[in-house]
């Protein structure tokens, strides 16, 4: 009987975004007495379809990671990996990782700390039909495609066929390995999000859609911090 495959959680915490202001990036400020990183490694330290997690940070943070996963109870991280210069080469740093493990790679954002446990599980749920998922919500407001100019309306996109995307997004090692693999070797590569590398490189591959949540935010400004906060006291 086969082996059941692997479920991998990858936190991405290798950006070194400031924009909220400060020494650190974004995933290593606190809120509620915690690192937002933290929240995000305990959402998938907690689910049982997870089995193991990884964190990929700049080197310039790994000793930092390195004492909070010290300080932590978490029994299922066991990478502290190594990320890049771009958003993709965190992707590539634990794809390459786990090159000799049949697994699914989960990929999420460090800053997004509140994933539910429902959408981790969907994910984990969704893995065992299909090879490529995403997480994202319906549009609220209309959207528009502009002109060269960004300045002029030239069509105006159909609301109900629009999706906000969120992480995690989550792939069979070998389909996002297999469309990375392609998009290195085409001089016009420009780094994208991971579902939008499969799109692109693997345009046979259906992405299947887990609904997303509204709490499910991504810090990115100061009043996302407030925000974050506010969830927490809610779950309390």
């Amino acid at each position: 009987m086969a082996l059941e495959r692997l479920n991998i959680a990858v936190v991405l915490a290798g950006g070194s975004g400031r924009r909220i202001g400060g020494d650190l990036p974004k995933q290593f400020l606190q809120v509620g007495g915690r690192r937002i990183v933290e929240y995000s490694i305990d959402a998938f330290e907690k689910n049982v379809g997870i089995d193991e997690i990884a964190v990929v940070v700049n080197k310039d943070f790994i000793p930092l990671m390195e004492e909070i996963k010290a300080a932590s109870s978490w029994s299922k991280l066991k990478h502290i990996l190594n990320g890049g210069k771009e958003r993709y080469d965190s992707s590539l740093s634990a794809i390459r990782a786990y090159e000799d493990t049949d697994c699914n790679l989960i990929f999420h954002d460090a800053v997004r700390p509140m994933v539910s446990q429902r959408i981790i599980s969907d994910v984990v749920s969704a893995l065992e039909t299909y090879d490529s998922i995403a997480v994202a919500v319906p549009a609220t407001d209309t959207i528009v495609k502009v002109d060269g100019s960004g300045r002029m309306i030239s069509e105006i996109l159909q609301r109900s066929q629009l999706r906000c995307q969120q992480t995690p997004q989550a792939f069979r090692r070998e389909t996002i390995a297999r469309a990375y693999e392609l998009a290195l070797a085409d001089p016009n590569f420009v780094a994208t999000d991971d579902c939008g590398v499969v799109s692109r490189y693997l345009p046979e591959e259906k992405i299947f859609i887990v609904d997303g949540d509204d709490s499910n935010i991504k810090v990115t400004f100061r009043k996302d911090l407030e925000m974050v906060k506010v969830l927490l006291d809610e779950m309390a």
